[in-house]
């Protein structure tokens, strides 16, 4: 069981390092005096929906990849792909919420990933940080629902899958978790902390059964 909550939190974390990592480093925190996020518009649709010429392209490549070092590489570019919304006002609001999150307010990050979902509702990783706020605070059931339409927008989010697979294991759903790493692997063959969850839970299933 510690074994799998240091996974979740080693995959959340990858999740905020590569998902957050570009847009903290050029936009500023919001200003602790300011009352209000002064919200624009997001830009067209188009520009908010992902490269899915390209994010085919890295699956592949990912899927086909067994060497860890440069599958891994390929799984941060898919992150930077996820994370990239084409609109300039809502990849403030991200980073305004990472900054949020990483000073544990709460609050303040979920006020702000409520107007992402709303004003980009087809941006999936907007809903993949709110998933990842619920499980911070401590709210599975509400993170598994965002976590359920990360998945509808984006059925290949290996992160959003391996944090639904260890809140199902923290739930005592142990073969629904397994299954759920079974899919993060059909994904990310190379992924180290599936390989390792798959080993740990078919050793512990089949010890119950015995």
């Amino acid at each position: 069981m510690k074994n799998l909550i240091k996974t979740l939190a080693i995959v959340f974390a990858f999740s905020l390092h590569n998902g957050f990592a570009t847009a903290q480093n050029v936009l500023p925190p919001p200003d602790e005096n300011e009352t209000e996020v002064p919200i624009q518009p997001p830009e067209k649709q188009q520009a908010i929906i992902q490269s899915d010429e390209n994010l085919d392209a890295l699956f592949a490549k990912l899927k086909n990849d067994p060497n860890i070092k440069t599958a891994n590489g390929t799984a941060r570019a898919i992150w930077r792909e996820w994370t990239a919304s084409g609109s300039k006002s809502i990849d403030l609001l991200m980073s305004w919420a990472g900054a949020a999150m990483g000073q544990s307010d709460f609050a303040k990050a979920e006020d702000l990933l409520d107007q992402v979902t709303v004003l980009a509702p087809d941006y999936a990783e907007g809903w993949n940080r709110r998933a990842t706020l619920y499980f911070q605070k401590s709210d599975l059931s509400r993170s598994i629902a965002d976590i359920e339409t990360t998945l509808s927008l984006e059925p290949r989010h290996f992160g959003a899958l391996s944090g639904l697979a260890v809140i199902l294991n923290r739930l005592d759903r142990k073969k629904e978790a397994l299954d759920t790493w079974y899919k993060v692997l059909e994904i990310y063959p190379a992924n180290q902390t599936a390989q390792k969850a798959v080993i740990d839970l078919e050793e512990e299933l089949a010890g119950s059964n015995t």
